[in-house]
């Protein structure tokens, strides 16, 4: 316990005798550095927003912001953080700071440590490059140079979806927006910069039992599979964006937790085609490996998931949040879940015992019931290449971004010749569990690609699932999603088929 510290703003700070509870923002106002906020306490709000070093595929470090009121602190020994108060001082503000407060970008000030935090991310992103000079002897200046063509990013190459976690209630989004656009570059004397260069800490093995609670980190999968294999009541976390919920909302005290996001074999990434070993090919996703970096890995290669980051959650939660979690939590809500369903997905779960491989239509047993065991852990999802040829996932929900899905379709189809030859579809929020809509599929196979044939599996789609009404939606609300979910994938390939013949 005497080892067990975090460096903050540059010092290092013991954590002996924390609560294995306690979240990164609870430790924080409790050491007298309150300026990171409690807005939410569910990762909505991004008051509470700090930056974490994390380590770069070249060796160095990023400044990741992530929402501290859902991190567990002894999910930090070891590593490094800065917060609002680490980036300047009232004497010596820090470019983004300086910015804020030149555009007119607080107001009442409770949100601003957090907009500074996550704008200080997209500051130091490493590849934020501005726009070329629209400004040319030409009186046609190219459109797509212009920044007032693409709202969501800034002449310097801010990209404004890395706010997309941190809300305002007073100030009006306008004045913090422009005081992202006219953020320059690092100086190169900048020691957040200079950091960059540097190796991100490596994880460390923690042990932490307070008041007959303990925090586990092991230093090795091999340990980890051992103690669910010998501790039936432990709580597996990774990013920590539910069970940080269930920390602040409900007073969930678990009395053993092992955290497993920092182990190497849960964090790869592999595509294989299978070509060179004349087998079948595959993508594998480690499933503790953050959702921003999977995208940023992936970069576009599977098109259905490419739809599907944008509209999970927001970037904060991302840059924590993992596949494993997702579908660990049994939720029949999850974003994930329906697109890799459609994707026709396994789950490779791993104990003691060795590795099996499941079927993720088989996974889902009942409301958050899985066939994992107690003594497993999810180590990777596996989507089986090639890929379909049209896929689209559709998420309704009441906000466009970063909010969760009253009913979530997946789409993976393959159409040749006008025929339909292939259809998996995935489904979210329209029973007790995800699911295939495989009548609809069935439907689907074989027929001619036309509004005949989507009219008439449409109406079948609307009956896939149980429906239930609540706060988010009615159930006829939901099943009338379902139904105009198909003819919106028609028409979105009517209009693509035409853009190509033209």
């Amino acid at each position: 316990m005497t080892d067990i510290a975090v460096t903050v703003n540059g010092k290092q700070r013991p954590l002996a005798g924390t609560p294995a509870h306690a979240t990164a923002l609870d430790w924080l106002r409790d050491n007298g550095l309150s300026g990171s906020k409690e807005g939410c306490a569910e990762g909505e709000c991004g008051a509470c927003a700090m930056l974490l070093a994390t380590p770069t595929v070249d060796g160095g470090t990023a400044w990741t912001p992530v929402n501290a009121c859902l991190v567990p602190v002894y999910a930090l020994d070891g590593q490094e953080f800065i917060t609002a108060e680490g980036l300047g001082s009232p004497d010596d503000l820090h470019p983004v700071q300086a910015k804020l407060a030149e555009a007119g970008g607080s107001q009442c000030g409770y949100c601003t440590p957090g907009f500074a935090c996550s704008m200080a991310g997209e500051y130091y992103r490493a590849d934020r490059t501005p726009v070329a000079d629209a400004s040319t002897d030409s009186a046609t200046a190219d459109e797509e140079a212009c920044p007032v063509h693409d709202p969501e990013h800034g002449p310097n190459g801010f990209d404004l979806h890395a706010l997309s976690g941190n809300l305002c209630r007073c100030t009006g989004y306008r004045p913090i927006r422009d005081a992202a656009y006219t953020l320059g570059t690092p100086d190169a004397d900048d020691p957040l910069q200079q950091r960059l260069a540097q190796p991100a800490p490596e994880p460390v093995a923690t042990d932490a039992e307070v008041d007959g609670s303990r925090f586990v980190r092991p230093a090795t999968l091999p340990e980890a599979l051992q103690i669910l294999h010998d501790e039936k009541d432990a709580l597996l976390v990774a990013g920590s964006t539910d069970y940080g919920v269930e920390v602040n909302i409900r007073g969930r005290r678990a009395p053993l937790v092992v955290a497993i996001e920092q182990l190497p074999e849960l964090r790869t990434l592999t595509i294989a085609d299978g070509v060179a070993a004349g087998a079948e090919g595959y993508v594998e996703i480690g499933a503790a490996l953050p959702l921003s970096e999977v995208e940023k890995r992936l970069d576009g290669r599977i098109p259905l998931l490419a739809q599907l980051f944008p509209q999970f959650a927001s970037r904060l939660i991302r840059n924590r949040g993992t596949i494993g979690g997702n579908l660990g939590t049994g939720s029949p809500i999850g974003d994930t879940p329906p697109a890799l369903l459609a994707l026709r997905a396994s789950v490779v779960l791993a104990s003691v015992g060795g590795e099996r491989e499941v079927d993720l239509a088989d996974y889902f047993t009942g409301y958050r019931q899985t066939v994992k065991r107690p003594d497993e852990l999810i180590k990777a999802v596996r989507i089986p290449l090639p890929l379909a040829s049209t896929t689209a996932f559709h998420k309704i929900a009441k906000r466009r971004f970063d909010d969760i899905s009253s009913v979530a379709v997946a789409f993976a189809l393959d159409i040749d010749g006008g025929l339909v030859t292939a259809a998996t579809i995935g489904l979210g929020g329209v029973a007790a569990t995800p699911l295939r809509a495989r009548a609809t599929e069935d439907a689907l196979i074989g027929k001619p690609w036309n509004i005949a044939t989507v009219k008439a599996a449409a109406e079948i789609l609307r009956g896939e699932g149980t429906p239930m009404s609540d706060h988010r939606a009615s159930s006829e609300y939901r099943s009338l999603m379902l139904n105009t979910a198909l003819l919106k994938l028609y028409s979105a390939t009517v209009i693509e088929s035409k853009e190509v013949s033209a």
